[in-house]
């Protein structure tokens, strides 16, 4: 008979701690704050058994205080992370974690390390508010991450959301208090260079870059140069993720250094937001005056961004700093060939065009429906995804979505229609479903006052993005805001 301390002791993770103990400059011990009724609201069971954590486990007593961060039996040693950061085009010398830790990393079922990692601990030693955080956006955080993930758009995800049992007040209100327990593949960030580079210590910023390539790109230790090739990799990962982001039509809300990571996985989902009706100049941030961060500024601010990195990796790139800076120069200059690159793939899927079709040809398809989508302020996920039965011979969804006559619309069907669109392509690439923006604030709405189901129902829909799901029920979580709805806005609470 199995003693049943044995087996909870067996069942207990294990977690590596490579991070705190390659790069103590970059970490500060953390103590979570200790909750005083810790309950688990969900657990995303796809991680953990990735990750190879027992589900039951996490369930028990002993695994909610590990999700808390409080079970240090569990082999958690909490560090704050350390960096630095460019926040509305100002340098911030010292940021970092202010009210999260990083736990420690765990292989997956691939041997990959993934940081395990929480959000809402309390406060650190690098704090600027309370370092505590509440349910909604929590969940908002779990929400959209598993979205993102659906659609094939590389992110961080949620391993579960805790209630405190410790209300929190916020704006005048009271709210419930939770602790998000994320993964990644990496919680690296642009401004982990940055700070590095502030330190005037050459071996710090290299054995960053060093650790930076063995986790994330080891192809780069093979290269000639290989810091230059270690910058070239992420300039092409970011470039990837920043057209999965116009593609799927999300407004991210606040790119500063310090919110993109090096992995290139979409991170902090406070302020995010999707498209209803087509607007190139979206911005939904209660923070973001003169979007910095709008939609189709993203691009533009990526590649900003990818200019600080270069500069903070520099010294590595060439012993003579004139010439580092400009081989940083050069690698940066590449993102705008890559990044129209990568979009022109990802438009040609959401057209439903084979490789037979020439590449002009496909971005002049794609600018010219953004054009009409603009004009007419038409919903741009709903248009995508009606083309499907468009290229089947029913134009009628798509039109409807148009107010009257629209002779631009017919001169592009046309020409796009001759060129034969796969039909099964356009409906497993463009989504039914996507985190709209009235619905996802409507889930949380309830989940905050104790009803965790329409947060669920959406989350099964999300999950599963392109499969239509029958029921009036069902349709209107395919539909924008009605008509006539506030503008949404959005705030920096995750």
């Amino acid at each position: 008979m199995t003693h049943p301390i044995a087996s909870d002791a067996a069942r207990r993770p294990v977690l590596e701690r490579t991070w705190a103990e390659l790069l103590p400059e970059l970490s500060r011990r953390a103590s979570p704050a200790r909750t005083p009724d810790p309950r688990l609201i969900v657990l995303n069971e796809r991680i953990a058994e990735d990750l190879d954590l027992d589900p039951g486990w996490l369930r028990s007593d002993e695994g909610v205080r590990f999700l808390t961060g409080e079970n240090a039996a569990a082999g958690a040693a909490p560090v704050a992370q350390v960096y630095a950061g460019h926040q509305w085009g100002e340098f911030r010398p010292i940021l970092g974690d202010g009210r999260a830790a990083l736990l420690g990393e765990r292989r997956d079922r691939h041997g990959r390390l993934r940081d395990v990692h929480l959000k809402g601990i309390g406060p650190t030693s690098m704090s600027r508010v309370d370092g505590f955080a509440t349910i909604g956006p929590m969940l908002r955080e779990y929400l959209m991450g598993e979205a993102m993930h659906a659609l094939a758009v590389p992110t961080t995800r949620a391993l579960a959301v805790v209630s405190t049992g410790a209300p929190r007040e916020r704006d005048g209100q009271t709210l419930p208090g939770a602790v998000l327990a994320r993964t990644a593949l990496s919680h690296v960030r642009f401004g982990s260079f940055e700070y590095a580079r502030t330190q005037a210590d050459p071996g710090l910023l290299r054995r960053l870059a060093e650790h930076v390539i063995v986790r994330l790109h080891p192809q780069a230790s093979r290269a000639e140069h290989p810091y230059r090739a270690l910058l070239a990799e992420i300039v092409e990962a970011t470039a990837a993720l920043t057209a999965d982001w116009m593609r799927t039509g999300l407004v991210h809300g606040v790119l500063s250094t310090d919110n993109v990571l090096v992995s290139a996985e979409t991170i902090d989902y406070g302020p995010c937001a999707f498209l209803d009706a087509y607007e190139p100049g979206a911005s939904f941030s209660s923070i973001d005056e003169f979007g910095r961060y709008a939609y189709d500024r993203q691009p533009t601010i990526m590649r900003w961004n990818l200019e600080r990195l270069a500069e903070a990796i520099a010294p590595l790139l060439d012993g003579d700093p004139a010439a580092a800076s400009r081989t940083a120069a050069e690698i940066t200059a590449s993102f705008d060939r890559r990044y129209e690159a990568h979009r022109s793939r990802a438009f040609r899927r959401k057209l439903g065009l084979g490789q037979g079709v020439d590449e002009a040809e496909v971005d002049a398809l794609t600018d010219a429906a953004l054009a009409i989508l603009a004009a007419r302020a038409v919903d741009f996920t709903g248009f995508w995804r009606d083309l499907a039965a468009a290229a089947d011979g029913d134009q009628r969804p798509l039109r409807s979505r148009f107010l009257g006559p629209v002779p631009e619309l017919d001169g592009w069907l046309h020409r796009w229609l001759a060129l034969g669109p796969d039909p099964d392509l356009l409906r497993r690439t463009n989504p039914v479903y996507i985190p709209r923006n009235h619905l996802v604030d409507e889930a949380l709405a309830a989940a905050v006052d104790g009803d965790v189901a329409p947060f669920t129902h959406l989350l099964g829909l999300l999950r599963a993005p392109f499969t239509e799901r029958a029921g009036h029920q069902n349709r209107r979580f395919a539909r924008p805001a009605p008509a006539g709805s506030p503008g949404h806005l959005t705030y920096c609470g995750t």
